[in-house]
Parts: C-alpha cells; sequence; structure tokens
C-alpha cells in the first residue's frame, strides 16, 4: 500500500507532503484543481517517462518520492531478479533536474524505468474510463479465471516444467539441425581421420625419424669418413692415439724429473683417455653402419606421409595433428552416435510432454468449473450497476499445443442487450460498459487474490446517483482486503471513504499553487454538501451531506 507521497517542485505543486491510510481513500476538488498533477507525479514514480516542462521552477530539481509497504505482496522474487534491495518499508523516488536529466531509485539505489514500470506495476493501479483495454487481453482474461480457479500452484508448476520441455525442444531442434550438417561432413571427415590414424602419428618420434633418414641418406660418405677418422687414430706411425701416448711417456718422465711438468702430464693423459674413448664410439658406429635400402625407402615415405599431413591441415608439429586427429575423432563419434542422442532426447520430450498434458488437464479442470461462478458474480454486480442485461459466455477449450498459461484457448465473450448477440468485449461493450465490467471484475479478484493499490479515476462519471452509490459500495468493499483511492466529482461515492483529501488551488505572491490536504469530520461536510448544492450550501445540502456521511 501507499503509506506517504511528496512532491517538490512539480507543475502548480510547491511542495506536497501527504500520509495515506489503508481501506477506502476519496479525493475530490473543483475541475482544474490539480487531480491530473497529483496523478501526473504518481505516474513518474510508477516508471513514466519525465517531461522538463513538468518543473515548477525551471532552476530547480524536481523531486518526488512515495513509500509503500510491501509486505503482503510477495516480490522478494521480483526484487532479487532486478536487483533491488528488499525492504517492506520501499522508498522509490524520482529526480528531474534543470538540465532535463532523469534519475529513478528504489530504496536509495539507482534503477533503470524498466526496472521502475515493472516493480511500479505490482504496486499501483490506476484505472480510469479510458485504460480498459486490459480488460480485453487475454492474459488478462485468464488471470480473472484462474483466481476463481485457485490455479496459482498449478500453473507455476506448469510454467516450469513448460520451460524445462521448452529447453528440451531446444536441444533438440539443435540436435537435428547438426545431424542435418554433420552427416553431409561425416563421410570426409572419416576420409581425414583414417588418413591420420593410419600415419600412425607419435609425439617426438618427427625428430628421430628425420636423423635416421639423414644417416641412411648419407651412410657411403659417413662410412669414408669414419674410416679415415679410424685410420687418423689407429695409425702406428702417425695416429693420434700413437702420437699421444709418446707425448704421455715424454711428460711423464719430465714430472719425474720435476713436479712442475705434472700438470702438463696429466693434461696429455686426459687427452689420451678422451681420444681412446672416441677410437671406441668410431669402431661401434662403423660397426652398426649398414647400408640398408628398404628401411631408408620406409622411413622416407612415412616422413613425407607426416610433412604432407602438417601441410594439408596447417599443423606445426605432430603433436597439433595428434590433437587434430582427437578433434576428427569426437566428430565422427558424434556423428555416429546421434542416432541414440536424438532418440534418448525423444524419450525425455515425451516424458516432459505427459507431465504437461496432466497438468494442463487440471488447470482446465478447474477453469471449467470456476466459469459458472464467475459468470454468476459478475451478472449480479452488473445488474446492480445499470447493465440488467448484461451476459457473459465464457469458455475454455483444450488445443493441442502448449500455451503460455496451459492448453487452453479461451472465449470471453459478452452482450449487453437481451436478446442482443454475444460477442468480444472490445466489440460489444461501450467506454462506460467497459469501465463498469472492468469495476465488477476488480472487486472479484479482490477476493481472491493480493491485488496492488487501485487508484479510480473518476470511473463514476456520467452515471446515476444510484448507480454512483453502488459503485461506492463496491470499492468500499474492495477496501477490505486492499488499499482503494477514488478520484470523484460525485457526493454519494465521496461520503463512503474512510479518509478524505481535497485538492485545491490557491494564489500565493501572486503565484498560483496546488495542494492536497486531509478533511476531517466537519471539513467533509461543508465539501460533500459543496457538492451536492455548491458554493453557496444551503441547510438541506448540509443536512444531506451529514446523511450521507452518517
Amino acid at each position: 500500500m501507499l503509506t506517504s507521497l511528496s512532491i517538490k517542485n512539480y507543475a502548480l505543486i510547491d511542495n506536497l507532503q501527504v500520509d495515506f491510510n489503508n481501506g477506502f481513500s476519496i479525493i475530490t476538488g473543483e475541475t482544474g484543481a490539480g487531480k491530473s498533477i497529483l496523478l501526473g507525479g504518481l505516474s513518474l514514480i510508477l516508471g513514466k517517462r519525465a517531461d522538463l516542462s513538468s518543473l515548477k521552477d525551471a532552476s530547480k530539481k524536481c523531486i518526488i518520492e512515495a513509500v509503500f509497504d510491501v509486505s503482503d505482496y510477495k516480490l522478494e522474487a521480483l526484487y532479487k531478479a532486478e536487483d533491488f534491495d528488499y525492504e517492506t518499508q520501499t522508498i522509490i523516488r524520482r529526480e528531474i533536474l534543470p538540465s532535463g536529466k532523469s534519475r529513478a531509485f528504489v530504496n536509495d539505489s539507482p534503477v533503470n524505468l524498466n526496472s521502475l514500470q515493472l516493480l511500479g506495476a505490482h504496486l499501483i493501479d490506476i484505472h480510469s474510463q479510458h485504460q480498459t483495454l486490459q480488460l480485453t487481453d487475454d492474459a488478462f482474461q485468464f488471470k480473472i479465471i484462474d483466481a476463481l480457479a485457485k490455479n496459482e500452484d498449478s500453473l507455476n508448476q506448469y510454467h516450469k516444467e513448460l520451460k524445462v520441455y521448452r529447453t528440451l525442444k531446444k536441444e533438440l531442434n539443435e540436435l537435428l539441425s547438426f545431424q542435418t550438417e554433420a552427416i553431409k561432413e561425416h563421410d570426409y571427415n572419416s576420409f581425414l581421420l583414417k588418413e591420420l590414424v593410419d600415419a600412425n602419428l607419435v609425439e617426438g618420434e618427427l625428430e628421430r625419424l628425420e636423423v635416421e633418414y639423414d644417416t641412411l641418406n648419407n651412410i657411403e660418405g659417413i662410412q669414408e669418413h669414419l674410416v679415415e677418422a679410424y685410420q687418423l687414430l689407429s695409425d702406428e706411425q702417425i695416429g693420434v692415439l700413437s702420437t699421444l701416448t709418446s707425448l704421455k711417456n715424454t711428460f711423464q718422465k719430465l714430472a719425474g724429473m720435476s713436479s712442475k711438468y705434472e700438470d702438463l702430464f696429466n693434461r696429455v693423459n686426459s687427452s689420451l683417455i678422451e681420444m681412446d674413448d672416441v677410437f671406441s664410439e668410431v669402431n661401434l658406429l662403423q660397426d652398426g653402419l649398414d647400408a640398408d635400402p628398404k628401411r631408408l625407402e620406409e622411413v622416407d615415405s612415412k616422413l613425407k606421409t607426416w610433412h604432407d599431413l602438417m601441410q594439408k591441415h596447417v599443423a606445426e608439429n605432430i603433436s597439433e595433428l595428434i590433437e587434430i586427429r582427437a578433434g576428427l575423432e569426437e566428430k565422427v563419434s558424434v556423428t555416429e552416435n546421434l542416432d541414440d542422442t536424438i532418440s534418448k532426447k525423444e524419450k525425455e520430450i515425451a516424458v516432459q510432454e505427459q507431465k504437461l498434458n496432466a497438468l494442463a488437464e487440471t488447470i482446465h479442470k478447474s477453469r471449467e468449473a470456476s466459469i459458472p461462478e464467475l459468470k454468476e458474480q459478475l451478472e449480479t454486480i452488473l445488474g446492480d450497476l445499470g447493465m440488467a442485461n448484461a451476459q457473459f459466455n465464457i469458455e475454455v477449450s483444450l488445443q493441442d499445443s502448449f500455451l503460455p498459461n496451459g492448453k487452453d484457448a479461451l472465449s470471453f465473450l459478452f452482450s449487453a442487450n437481451k436478446g442482443g448477440n454475444f460477442n468480444e468485449l472490445k466489440k460489444a461493450a461501450s467506454g462506460g460498459e467497459l469501465s463498469r465490467i472492468m469495476l465488477a471484475i476488480k472487486s472479484i479478484l479482490s477476493n481472491y487474490i493480493q491485488l496492488p493499490t487501485i487508484m479510480f479515476d473518476e470511473i463514476d462519471t456520467g452515471v446515476s446517483g444510484e448507480i454512483s452509490n453502488k459503485m461506492g459500495d463496491i470499492m468500499l468493499g474492495m477496501s477490505k482486503t486492499m488499499q482503494v483511492f477514488s478520484i470523484t466529482h460525485l457526493p454519494q461515492v465521496a461520503a463512503k471513504g474512510h479518509s478524505h483529501f481535497k485538492v485545491y488551488k490557491e494564489d500565493v505572491d501572486e503565484v498560483t499553487r496546488t495542494n492536497l490536504i486531509k478533511l476531517n469530520h466537519d471539513e467533509r461536510i461543508v465539501e460533500i454538501a459543496q457538492m451536492l448544492g455548491g458554493v453557496e450550501m444551503s441547510s438541506s445540502a448540509i443536512a444531506h451531506a451529514k446523511e450521507l456521511l452518517n
């Protein structure tokens, strides 16, 4: 409920601060006093776009702030989804700066207008004769029926299961689409994979094979140079080993004569040991070196295959080829197993369809059961509102497809005249009739679900005294379970309010200002008497006002 409203520097309002109570509140005032200004300020709180021309003083910013008690509205999930700080006493503030920039805050945290509009729709419903299009909307009509049918839990579960179902259907369509493309590529991918598998790729093997190839391809030259090395090392006259042995013996004798030659001896001895080791290695290399044309051909073929594959797949090494092979294995495997995956997904969808069909059937039956009660209540209330011949023809029929609110198609038809044809509301009802139908519907809804604060903006315009009296009774009845405001020119309605506020203009220092005050009992008598008989109140108007209030 709206607990307080503060408006500063907006249109003709300089500074307004007012507190509201629960129940039925009346707002009255002469035509042009500023009731529309009050609604305009409230609309900004609900997310309407700001207009710089609405600033009373263009050099100062406009601030509009409203406090709501949201403890009964179950809005925690909405606050979390929109990243609002949840407080049962929620403060919404709009600021319009002289630059034209507008800012919005929920509990002192900045928010965008889309989020504010979403929250505002759960807080206040401003209803006038010109705002009845909602009544002709399927979603709203379902909301009416489902409120009476107590379908909230079933619908919540249906929405959850429908979300799962749509996800599964999307995944199946993606699989089928992928399968169509995969089948086209499967043969080519299988061919590429076979090439890579047949190549027997081994990480690190490329370098070893290249060394082996170089050896086998140059074996004659290698043999020739190894023989030459062998001779240079082992020749008895000029061989390195023979020369080093003689040199070693010489330095050994010198070392025996003086210790300063020991270092030279040790160095020559080390060189001899190293050369002896080299000689042994040359022997081994000669023994293991045999021409093998067949092996050379094998190595050459494998290297050629691997290098061709690297060029084909734009790979820099064998590791990248192995990664490409793994990717192709996965693609081929997925394609070959798609039928099983698709079959499994179709079974999941079938199970989900069973759940949804069961829920949709439950929702359908409870809707069918509630429709006679809704028709009776609507026609009774409309009869009291001067539409004695109003009749409704409401039907729900199960469809083949899953719809946002079940599987029902809704036919919500209306006839205002006895013997008249039934037609859609927007075609069969006038603006005034739609307004009364909306009043009837919202009064019924208030008995079944928690509605936001509702503000009726002169919906009783043009109706007779007796019907306006009935309208007042309906709004008063609604106020037992919710906060109701009525902006009215009719004394019969004004007298029924628990609280009464008056919008008025005053001239201060040659400046016109709009203000809002709460009337006490005596002030209410005067206001209602003036509504009955004009500014020049007669004693009978005052007596009538007292009678209405009592």
